[in-house]
């Protein structure tokens, strides 16, 4: 059995047994990994702190630093959020699993090990870990406005788009970038809709800087679309005398800039079907016919009221 690979994964063995580390050491070089041993938690983030491995087998029952905290610990970095975390313990108890998969683990194995089954797992791990890596290198470079937390609002990983937009706003680098305490709140409530629609949030100290919510990508891993929608709203006055809702207004000032449908379904989080709705409803209020009329309106809206 070989795990194929263009180049040699890295593999952190944690386990303060030597007859486990050497039991996983020879199995992992035959098959072509790298590996590297820590006999406990703190050695084990020493090294991580000088090299980033592909996987991490780690002993959950470990004097000082147990494996649990060790994992709670690693995955509060963003560079090793998705590094696959699989669990080896004796306790094969319900509650050990889960706090092993609590803790940000992938997958578990019971004691002792059996060599061919570590394997196949380690062969799927990294597998989707590599999966994951590609997506996020298209997202990368296809323009978009993504990023990713986890609960607690810790950004772990953005595009390069996202990451100069919150750098602009939040003035500092997009891994420093947390959550307030208002935005978790509408975090917890767009993920409890399971799928359906759920309302922009805006920072409290900056509405135009605007957080869609994309769905859960992968345990405790949020996806989040950002969209910069400063000046994009006609006059508040404006809109009410003419009877259109805040969301119309916003409709109507992204076609007075020239934008398509999809361009404002994309900008405002919306579906390209929901456009053409509120533009139906637009022109029905405004008393026009088309795009270019309702366009005109706001223009001449938006000179008296500057």
């Amino acid at each position: 059995m070989s795990i194929e690979s263009k180049k040699r994964d890295i593999a952190l063995v944690v386990d303060d047994s030597p007859e486990t580390l050497r039991l996983l050491t020879d199995a992992l070089d035959g098959v072509g990994m790298t590996v590297m041993v820590a006999l406990d938690g703190a050695a084990a983030m020493r090294i991580i702190d000088q090299i980033t491995p592909d996987i991490i087998l780690l002993d959950a029952v470990m004097p000082g630093i147990d494996g649990f905290e060790t994992c709670r610990r690693l995955k509060r970095d963003a560079g090793l959020a998705n590094v696959p975390v699989i669990f080896m313990t004796g306790l094969a108890e319900t509650e050990h699993i889960v706090r092993g998969l609590e803790a940000g683990g992938v997958d578990y194995v019971t004691k002792p090990i059996v060599i061919e089954e570590m394997l196949a797992r380690i062969r799927v791990h990294l597998g989707n870990a590599r999966l994951t890596q590609s997506a996020r290198a298209a997202l990368d470079v296809s323009g978009r406005f993504l990023f990713a937390v986890n609960r607690q609002g810790s950004v772990l990983w953005a595009t390069p788009q996202a990451q100069k937009l919150l750098s602009d706003h939040h003035g500092a680098q997009a891994d420093d970038f947390v959550l307030p305490p208002a935005l978790l709140q509408w975090l917890e409530q767009a993920k409890a809709k399971s799928g359906s629609k759920s309302q922009a949030a805006s920072l409290p100290d900056n509405p135009q800087l605007r957080f869609y919510y994309m769905g859960e990508t992968a345990p405790n891993e949020f996806l989040l679309r950002l969209s910069r929608e400063a000046g994009t709203a006609l006059p508040p006055e404006f809109t009410s005398e003419l009877g259109l809702t805040t969301r119309e207004g916003e409709v109507l000032a992204w076609l007075s800039k020239g934008k398509t449908n999809r361009d404002i379904a994309q900008i405002l989080g919306l579906s390209p079907r929901t456009v053409d709705k509120h533009l139906e409803q637009i022109y029905a209020k405004l008393g026009v016919e088309n795009r270019t009329a309702a366009a005109a309106i706001a223009a001449n809206a938006t000179r008296r009221n500057s």
